[in-house]
Parts: C-alpha cells; sequence; structure tokens
C-alpha cells in the first residue's frame, strides 16, 4: 500500500487507459483539490478531454483505479473538470529543424526594463501549463536571469544522450521546462559577455537543449531591442511576440518602439499585456491609477495589436516571485490569477487565430506580416 499524496494519485489516474482522456497533459497542477481526513479524500481535477464531459463508466474507472492503488480509502469524493485544449502548430521548416518537437515560439518583450516583463513571463507560462498545454521556458536574460529565483529552482542541468548527440536536458518545475544561464553559473558572478557570446548562448539554448513535445516554448527576452532580440529572429521565425508594458508613457513610448521592432522583423505581435494597471487598496477597496490608466489599451487600438488584458498592482505577485511560488499556482483562487488565467487564453486564441490565417501560405522570409 503506497502513501496517498498528490504525486501518487496523478500517477494512478496516468496509468488509466480510455482514449477519451489526454494523459499526458496531466501534472500536479491538474489537481485543484486534494484533501485527506480519516481515510476520506476529496479530489478535485481538471482533465484535458476529448469530450466536453466526462461520462459516468469513465468516472468509475478513475475512482476504482484510485481505490485499487490505494486499498485504505474508506471514501472518495472525485469532482472531475474537463477541457479540451487546443493548440494549433506554427509550421515552418526552419524552426521544424532546429526545434522538431515545438509547435510554437513566443517571445515575452518589453521596451524598457522595470516593467515586471520576467514576472509576467513566469505567470504566462504556468497559466498556459495550468490550462493544459506542454511549455517550456528559455530565460533570454543573459545579463539579468530571474527565472531561477522566480521559479525557486537552485539545480543544474544534467547531460543526456539523445538521437542527435549529448544534450543538456532542461530543469522542471511547475509543470514548466526550463533552462537559464543562471543555471549554469554562481549567483554572485556577473555575466562579463560581449553581445556574440550572449547570442551564441541563446542559439545553445534552443541547439543544445533537449525540449521534446511542446506546445509553446516562452522566451523571457531582454529589455530593449539590440543583439539578442535580432539573433533569436534571425535563427528561428517565432510564431509571435508579446508586449509587456506599464500605464504610464514613459513605458508606452518604448513600446511602441519594440512593437515596431518586431513588426520590421516580420514577427506577429500577438498581444500587449499592461502590467501595474492599477492598485487596489486592501483596507478601503478603493482603486488608484498609480502609473495612470487606459494606456496600454490606447497604444493596443492606436497599433490595431489585440490588448490581452491588465494585470494589477499587487503585492502578492512579487512576493511569489521572490519566494519561487508564482501567483496562478500559490494563490490560483485570486482575482489576480484568474486575470493571468485569462490572458493566457487570450494567448492561446491568438496563435491559433495567426496559424489559422497563415495555412497555404507559402513564408519566404521570418513572418507573414
Amino acid at each position: 500500500m503506497s502513501e496517498i499524496t498528490k504525486n501518487s494519485i496523478l500517477n494512478t489516474i496516468k496509468n488509466v487507459q480510455n482514449p477519451d482522456l489526454d494523459t499526458d497533459h496531466l501534472g500536479l497542477n491538474s489537481i485543484k483539490v486534494f484533501k485527506l481526513e480519516n481515510d476520506v479524500l476529496t479530489l478535485e481535477i481538471s482533465i484535458p478531454s476529448k469530450v466536453e464531459t466526462i461520462n459516468k463508466k469513465t468516472y468509475e474507472q478513475i475512482v476504482d483505479s484510485i481505490k485499487k492503488e490505494h486499498t485504505s480509502l474508506k471514501e472518495i469524493h472525485l469532482n472531475i473538470q474537463t477541457s479540451i485544449p487546443t493548440v494549433t502548430n506554427a509550421k515552418d521548416p526552419k524552426k521544424d529543424v532546429l526545434l522538431p518537437g515545438v509547435k510554437n515560439t513566443i517571445a515575452v518583450a518589453s521596451g524598457k526594463g522595470g516593467v515586471g516583463k520576467s514576472t509576467v513571463a513566469v505567470n504566462l507560462a504556468v497559466a498556459l501549463a495550468k490550462n493544459g498545454a506542454k511549455v517550456g521556458l528559455i530565460d533570454a536574460d543573459i545579463y539579468g536571469p530571474s527565472i531561477p529565483l522566480m521559479l525557486g529552482v537552485d539545480k543544474k542541468p544534467r547531460t543526456i544522450q539523445t538521437e542527435s548527440g549529448v544534450k543538456l536536458e532542461p530543469v522542471e518545475s511547475y509543470g514548466l521546462k526550463l533552462i537559464s544561464i543562471g543555471f549554469l553559473i554562481d549567483d554572485n558572478n556577473p555575466v562579463i559577455w560581449r553581445g556574440p557570446m550572449a547570442s551564441g548562448a541563446i542559439k545553445q539554448f534552443m541547439s543544445d537543449v533537449h525540449w521534446g513535445e511542446l506546445d509553446y516554448l516562452v522566451f523571457d527576452m531582454p529589455p530593449g531591442t539590440g543583439d539578442i532580440q535580432l539573433t533569436l529572429v534571425q535563427t528561428i521565425p517565432l510564431t509571435g511576440s508579446v508586449i509587456v508594458t506599464t500605464p504610464q508613457e514613459v513605458s508606452l513610448i518604448d513600446a511602441r518602439k519594440a512593437l515596431k521592432m518586431f513588426n520590421r522583423v516580420n514577427v506577429p505581435v500577438l498581444g500587449l499585456v499592461e502590467n501595474m494597471s492599477y492598485f487596489i487598496a486592501p483596507d478601503t477597496g478603493k482603486r488608484y491609477d498609480i502609473f495612470g490608466s487606459g494606456g496600454g489599451e490606447k497604444l493596443s487600438k492606436e497599433l490595431t495589436t489585440p490588448f490581452l488584458g491588465g494585470i494589477p498592482i499587487d503585492p502578492r505577485i512579487r512576493e511569489g516571485g521572490d519566494k519561487g511560488i508564482p501567483i496562478v499556482y500559490d494563490l490560483e483562487g485570486s482575482k489576480e490569477a484568474g486575470i493571468i488565467m485569462k490572458i493566457a487564453e487570450s494567448l492561446n486564441e491568438q496563435v491559433n487565430i495567426r496559424n489559422s490565417s497563415s495555412k497555404g501560405k507559402v513564408e519566404i522570409s521570418l513572418g507573414d506580416d
């Protein structure tokens, strides 16, 4: 009789043989409620499924499998939510050679630092994974890698033998596959590299890491419009980019430049996210527009780019980054986590629209704009 844990329950469900269940997309994030008291298990699970609802036979099959594996249980109260993941594939020969198992490549970028781009990238990647996608995250900010801290990872990636040679195996956390220069250097040592060396590291993060099958490979880009951005768009055709800004004009000016840079190199801008949109005082409930209001939405209309959503200022978002537990995982019932989950859904929608509209086109450059 094995110990009853989230992990043991998850492994039991993964072993259920049922054509309607997409167990490949299951992760610990799929278990929304796990409560064990006096040998009574209360469980709520989100399962990617090929049908909109789970029928009685499938439900009983899951319960029987759990009972068989954990015979000490007296009762099982199971609630199953189903989701039908639809992630279309951005087909491109150049991308498929370098990243054969990756469907979509997304750059999360900003025109300037200090807008919370990495926080958005991390929570957006975790949200995509919670929605049922297989997600990888590349920390492309070579000079200021923050992904290890934000996702609570302090181990180094190991090397493995693959069909195409020896490669690094990405570190895993919160359902994501991760790589960062921060995993490979000492925390106290600065990265003092010229542009070509930093650009070379980004290429290696794609070619020398065994990513496997992914729906999304997200790049947390450095701020600005420099060498690393150009290296990325010249190495692989990106599915698209997401621009992060704050409402204030000084940030919008640089966001506009970043957006136009991606347009010039034929990378579709899938949408704009406004971070630090407003602050709700916890004692009074009053809203304060600390950095102004409506700037991101105004910019999206000006440049005919989808507005994916605005994320409010909340100390818990910052605390989640500092302690390595993203808010969409730690406080999934909060309003802020819900906003980020909706932004992830909107992004997935824009990716599907982009990929559907590009079918049948002959691409002769880095994009189809």
